[in-house]
């Protein structure tokens, strides 16, 4: 009796053991293979904060970026802003998804060197990084997703101008956030390209009037009244553009300042078809969020990306990759016009 109780505690110890072993391989191997991420075969979460949350540029972006998620395995995108374009409470969202431990982070700064630290907490974090939209070209960013050069942008919106002008005259521009890195860049263009392309032009002011159009438009409406010989405006955002057009109207001035507004097609329509806007200068904003969430799997995956790729999910050719700069670029601006418009539905 004693011998069979014996060897029954034997088997039952062996068992135990052997449960045990098997228990700690399975653990090992999943803690081996990642956590949510790409390497588990889990879930992709892409996230992106925009500078405000609300207005038609963003919210075309995040639709691109859901439609990017049907399409994408695995990928879940995610999309919060602020209401106003505030930084501190732009910080608080990207302080959160670092919290949330989200597999890529993209964010348009609305100041850029105030959000350089969280970046770099997040990427600190294992946190793939990146910016789009706008840049903080002095963090820690990982990637930037660029929908056109600052060239491209500065000059198209140029050209535009001066063909409605008449290549002459004095111009002004309003423009969003005065720290927004991507903006001063294409000023910097704009006048770089205009005193040696159109010496006959001048430009007699620029103005910030934040992520908000009622602004702009007042803003645009002091600028007529400081200067009754102005012969246009370029709106360099997405709110400005609309913003200087609505105030050339409320002026009764439409035909006689003339204006190039870098808002979405379905937002200058209206001034197009009126007469208050000559010209719009953009991308398609759907195609950018796309492109963010796309290259949000490739970081989450380290993937390698090419000099020169397409990206199918998106309907883009042609998408650059530049190493030394760790920018993504879309393509080149889409300039339109009262006829052409119709053809964006964003």
């Amino acid at each position: 009796m004693r011998s069979m109780l014996s060897r029954t505690a034997a088997v039952v110890v062996a068992l135990s053991m052997a449960a045990t072993f098997s228990a700690c391989t399975k653990k090992n191997s999943t803690a081996e293979s990642g956590g949510s991420g790409s390497a588990a075969g889990g879930t992709i979460k892409v996230a992106f904060v925009p500078k405000l949350q609300g207005i038609p540029y963003f919210e075309a972006m995040n639709a691109g970026g859901k439609e990017a998620a049907s399409k994408l395995s695995g990928v879940e995108w995610l999309y919060q802003g602020p209401t106003s374009a505030d930084a501190a409470a732009q910080s608080d969202i990207v302080n959160s998804y670092i919290q949330q431990k989200v597999n890529a982070l993209f964010i348009a700064p609305n100041d850029p060197d105030s959000m350089a630290p969280l970046i770099k907490q997040g990427v600190d974090a294992g946190i793939k990084v990146g910016t789009s939209d706008t840049d903080a070209p002095n963090s820690a960013r990982e990637l930037m997703v660029l929908m056109a050069s600052a060239e491209g942008i500065g000059q198209a919106d140029t050209d535009a101008l001066m063909k409605a002008m008449g290549g002459k005259g004095k111009f002004a521009i309003v423009s969003c956030g005065e720290t927004a890195a991507q903006l001063n860049q294409w000023i910097a263009e704009i006048k770089k390209y205009s005193q040696s392309k159109y010496p006959d032009a001048k430009l007699v002011d620029t103005v910030y009037a934040g992520e908000d159009v009622a602004k702009a438009t007042q803003m645009g409406t002091d600028l007529m009244n400081a200067h009754p010989d102005l012969k246009g405006f370029i709106g360099v955002c997405s709110t400005a553009g609309p913003g200087v057009a609505q105030a050339v109207q409320n002026a009764g001035k439409i035909g006689k300042v003339l204006t190039v507004g870098m808002g979405t097609p379905n937002d200058m329509k209206k001034y197009l078809d009126n007469g208050a806007a000559s010209a719009g200068v953009l991308w398609d904003a759907k195609a950018l969020g796309c492109l963010t969430a796309w290259a949000g799997q490739q970081l989450a995956q380290n993937k390698q990306l090419q000099a020169t790729q397409s990206v199918s999910e998106c309907g883009l050719d042609g998408v650059t990759y530049d190493s030394s700069t760790k920018i993504l670029l879309m393509g080149k601006p889409l300039t339109f016009n009262k006829e052409t418009a119709g053809n964006y539905n964003f």
